[in-house]
């Protein structure tokens, strides 16, 4: 028995001796694995970037006014080329990680098919720009705020949780952060079997924003594959959140606009109801009253605000765009309308989103002066009206980092305090309603006048040489 067991203990012994060694040769593999495949990350955010000053440098040779025909033919075979490149074709190399794919995570297409070659280039150097911020970010910055998400645990409002939203919720959180916001929010109004009923409702009568409503369906997100199809799953989703809002909320019944918002919300949490109480929250919580009113009320009088402090934040900036005469609501409603959707990129868009449906407004304030202060140089670089209104286009096709318009909108932009946006939108709501009051004065006079000399209307009126015209 003693032989056996000095035995047994020799032989424990020696297993734990192997088990030691294979577990530190299992952390060395584990670790040059980690290694080899950062250092192939910043190899494929390098050849990305490579790749993005090639189409930047095609880009500038295609609009230089001097190039020989010869020369612009060979460009624009390179742009052509360049364009029909099969990314998937990345994906049959096995040691290049995370090509671009066609569709993000949540439908959007990564180079959407704009019609403009020059349109379409911009889009290929920004996904290329995103791709590779993304995989130099990923072990620095996405991998630590990843794991503050993991251990969050169970959410209750808070500067910490704030200051995360404000980063951005990864995507396998954000349904779940969502639906926490918008059910926080609404827990006031909202009662069970209510989206239900605004549904029998709907079966029982037509709204008369129906037909709007379907008119502009096949117009949402047209960029993304979950609606690109008159098939898709959910634009019958889509539809019946629209029409429920319409009897849910009166005044605004509906309004374009809504359906992109309402898109947003049912890509992200997926059920309808959900997507509709997002809906709710964004129109009666976080938006001013009148915003999707007939009139857009609430809607012009933040363009006036933030024209106001565009000038206080970017003086030079403004003063060369006053100098040119440029009308930046023309750029910018659509912007706070609908929250940047169909301007900025997905990858960004979401992240604005996370912050704005926990913030309010103000963070569409915020990132409206990050995106001009991000492009400052460029358009003040631009002497011809006509050109700064190209520009700004699709300027906010040239934002690539994600992060400097975060820290810009966050950091660098000295804060306003939510008192003073009350008060400025209170003064210039003040000088617009006295402005329609004004013009429907104006127009009350002119048709008084009208009707008193109905002998002046030129509706009977003929040319001497009508009646020799054929019918």
């Amino acid at each position: 028995l003693r032989s056996f067991n000095k035995a047994y203990k020799t032989q424990n012994q020696f297993l734990n001796s192997e088990i030691h060694q294979v577990t530190k040769i299992w952390s060395k593999v584990a670790q040059r694995e980690k290694t080899l495949l950062m250092k192939c990350a910043r190899l494929q955010a390098h050849n990305c970037q490579i790749e993005s000053k090639y189409l930047m440098l095609l880009r500038k040779l295609q609009g230089l006014p001097d190039l020989a025909s010869e020369h612009k033919e060979m460009v624009k075979g390179l742009i052509q080329e360049a364009l029909q490149w099969d990314v998937k074709e990345e994906a049959e190399i096995p040691i290049r990680q995370n090509p671009i794919k066609e569709y993000d995570d949540y439908g959007f297409m990564t180079i959407p098919e704009y019609e403009a070659s020059d349109w379409k280039l911009l889009a290929k150097i920004q996904a290329l720009e995103i791709k590779s911020s993304n995989l130099l970010n990923q072990e620095v910055l996405e991998k630590p705020l990843s794991e503050k998400w993991n251990n969050l645990g169970e959410l209750s409002p808070s500067s910490e949780l704030k200051a995360l939203l404000r980063c951005g919720v990864p995507p396998e959180h954000r349904q779940r952060v969502w639906r926490w916001i918008v059910s926080h929010r609404v827990q006031h109004i909202r009662s069970p079997g209510h989206y239900q009923n605004l549904l029998k409702k709907c079966e029982a009568a037509e709204h008369p924003a129906s037909r709007q409503i379907e008119l502009d369906l096949p117009r949402t997100l047209t960029n993304n594959k979950h609606f690109l199809s008159p098939t898709s799953q959910l634009l019958p989703k889509l539809r019946r959140v629209l029409l429920a809002f319409s009897w849910q909320n009166p005044t605004i019944g509906y309004c374009q606009g809504l359906n992109r918002l309402a898109a947003i919300a049912l890509l992200v949490l997926e059920e309808e109801e959900n997507a509709f109480w997002c809906l709710v929250h964004i129109t009666e919580n976080l938006m001013p009253p009148d915003y999707y009113s007939n009139m857009l009320i609430g809607s012009q009088v933040d363009q006036r605000v933030f024209k106001d402090f565009l000038s206080a934040k970017l003086p030079k900036l403004t003063a060369h765009l006053e100098h040119h005469r440029i009308d930046l609501a023309l750029v910018t409603f659509n912007w706070f309308l609908v929250v940047f959707v169909d301007s900025l990129v997905s990858d960004i868009l979401f992240r604005v989103w996370d912050a704005f449906l926990y913030e309010g407004t103000k963070v569409i304030f915020r990132y409206a002066l990050a995106i001009f202060k991000y492009n400052e140089e460029a358009i003040l670089r631009i002497q011809d009206s006509l050109e700064i209104y190209q520009y700004l286009r699709f300027f906010t096709k040239t934002i690539c980092d994600g992060r400097k318009l975060t820290n810009i909108a966050f950091s660098d932009m000295n804060p306003f305090r939510m008192k003073l946006l009350r008060n400025r939108r209170e003064e210039y709501r003040l000088k617009l309603e006295a402005e329609m009051r004004e013009l429907e004065k104006i127009k009350t006079q002119y048709l008084m006048a009208q009707a008193e000399h109905p002998s002046s209307h030129l509706d009977g009126a003929v040319s001497e040489d009508d009646d020799d015209d054929d019918i």
